[in-house]
């Protein structure tokens, strides 16, 4: 077994929920709560402002620990919600009373709307991304597991489009769109007079990895010269305390400048890498197989590879059609024809012996296109499947650990294909 997988990640940490473990303040107004996502809390004596609720499940818990810690009740004035996931809205519930205001960017019914319309397609997908973190046997989608797809809206909620500002407790509040991060609904909050900014999972889950642009599950594309815009933005607000939407605050204008500038310019370098080779006339896995990252733009582990980005970056600018085959155009997938070209080779131990020789020579890549056609066309054949496995394996441990999201769908493939060579006994 591997010694890589998505159970000792850097990003488990991040997302576990310890009910017994108290909020903290992060000053002497502003109280933190770790959970899958953290709440915030913003005290005055004319009523509490409260950023980001946790899950449907911890909401109640995070509201004691915020009391527990304040020695008082909460005076929920307003709630604000960074972006719509659960694990942001989800315990709005706890929170929210008959004269607490809600606030959400624009964008947020419609992303909640879309996310329940195909909770049927992307419950799966979440499964496949997390199969290793799923207790065998249970037929149990992660996503349900935290009410994913059901976590009832928060409502009413007044929204808006691109600036709202409001006044509490003689403390000017901010909240700017920045919906190129990690959900089309995202905001940030920027309490001015004090150098203070929230953004959330905006930058993504883990501040300094790749943003999550794309993820393996699927979601709605985000934008890359987009966010650039919105990097420069808030580095122009010149913040003193950066709070995001896990692990600690980052503290100092300098230390917050530079690690966020250094975030922007691995970004734009990406970026201009892309547009550079297409104008070029460089083909797209041209344009992601040379791409490199500057040894002092390297980013933490994360969520996403770098070259998945330098894909969103083209195909935001020119869409699915590669202009490379006419098959393009039509519906007929190139695996419609792979049990003939499987046959016409000899059939699928034969592609499964030519992808072991890839294998052996550290092309795993080219192994894994081969085994794919062989699989695809006896989806039965022992070699073919423990070529597969091999395949799977050697891709893990070339990750290096580094990237979530691909090791789930890596970990995911190898357990289906263990089940798929069990039932040949």
């Amino acid at each position: 077994m591997s010694q890589y997988s998505t159970l000792n990640h850097i990003v488990l940490p991040m997302i576990a929920w310890d009910p017994a473990r108290p909020a903290e303040r992060i000053n002497d107004h502003i109280l933190m709560a770790h959970a899958t996502s953290n709440a915030y809390v913003v005290t005055a004596d004319e009523g509490d402002v409260v950023i980001n609720t946790g899950t449907a499940q911890q909401g109640a818990r995070i509201r004691e620990k915020f009391e527990q810690l304040l020695g008082r009740p909460l005076k929920v004035a307003k709630i604000i919600f960074t972006q719509s996931h659960p694990d942001h809205i989800g315990g709005w519930q706890a929170f929210a009373g008959p004269d607490t205001e809600m606030i959400g960017q624009r964008m947020f019914g419609q992303i909640c709307a879309e996310r329940k319309m195909l909770g049927g397609f992307f419950g799966p997908r979440n499964t496949r991304i997390l199969a290793a973190m799923i207790p065998p046997n249970t037929g149990k989608n992660p996503g349900t597991a935290h009410n994913w797809f059901d976590t009832p809206d928060p409502a009413p909620l007044a929204t808006f489009a691109d600036e709202l500002e409001f006044t509490l407790g003689g403390r000017l509040f901010r909240l700017l769109s920045i919906s190129s991060g990690e959900t089309l609904d995202s905001l940030a909050v920027s309490i001015p007079a004090e150098g203070v900014v929230f953004t959330g999972n905006w930058s993504g889950a883990i501040f300094g990895a790749l943003p999550n642009f794309y993820t393996a599950r699927g979601d709605r594309d985000r934008s890359i010269p987009g966010w650039l815009k919105e990097c420069d933005r808030l580095l122009a607000l010149e913040p003193t305390l950066l709070i995001t939407g896990h692990e600690q605050p980052i503290a100092g204008k300098g230390e917050i400048a530079a690690r966020l500038g250094k975030l922007r310019d691995l970004i734009r370098h990406i970026h201009d890498h892309t547009v550079k080779g297409m104008n070029a006339g460089a083909t797209l896995p041209e344009i992601q197989g040379s791409l490199v990252i500057p040894p002092d733009l390297t980013p933490r582990d994360g969520r996403c590879e770098a070259h998945w980005i330098a894909r969103s970056v083209w195909e935001e600018y020119a869409g699915w059609f590669r202009h490379e085959r006419t098959s393009e155009l039509y519906a007929t997938p190139a695996s419609a024809v792979w049990p003939e070209v499987v046959a016409m080779a000899g059939g699928a131990a034969a592609l499964a012996e030519r992808a072991q020789g890839h294998l052996a020579a550290g092309d795993i890549e080219k192994a894994l296109h081969l085994i794919e056609m062989a699989v695809t066309a006896e989806p039965r054949n022992r070699q073919a499947l423990e070529t597969e496995l091999a395949i799977h394996e050697a891709l893990v441990e070339r990750t290096g650990g580094r990237i979530f999201d691909l090791l789930g769908w890596l970990e995911g493939r190898i357990m289906a294909t263990r089940a798929a060579l069990a039932a040949l006994d």
